[in-house]
């Protein structure tokens, strides 16, 4: 599977580099699109991964809701890693820039119950003391 990755962006780097002289408007396209196809590949990737989180959580004893948001925050702070590095590509830095704050921001929004959680916890383990 890493070989087909390789292979894509491979593909898709010396497509935009042959277009770009010629033609920039597709150069861009041809970007686009193969960052597009990496990522739904990486998608099909994870899915098939994503199952053991839940047996994890399961084992541990850890509350399902804890890791679908720690699940959430990871894949955002990817797609908004990839958002941004497109958005840098087009020469939109400042945009890119924005991008990641507000993502850093949803993040810490779904990072509230994590924090309750652990704060609960010392509370718990400080009662016991």
């Amino acid at each position: 599977m890493i070989f087909q990755l390789v292979g894509i962006a491979f593909i898709t780097a010396v497509a935009a580099i042959l277009l770009k002289e010629t033609k920039p408007e597709l150069s861009f396209a041809v970007s686009i699109a193969g960052g597009i196809i990496l990522l739904l590949f990486a998608f099909d990737l994870l899915s098939d991964g994503l199952g053991i989180f839940g047996t994890v959580a399961e084992i541990s004893g850890i509350d399902s809701v804890l890791v679908k948001a720690l699940l959430k925050m990871v894949g955002i702070g990817y797609l908004v890693e990839f958002g941004a590095s497109i958005l840098h590509d087009f020469g939109q830095n400042s945009l890119a820039d924005k991008l990641v704050f507000c993502g850093k921001a949803v993040i810490l929004v779904l990072a509230v119950p994590i924090v309750e959680s652990v704060l609960s916890l010392i509370v718990r383990l400080l009662e016991l003391l």
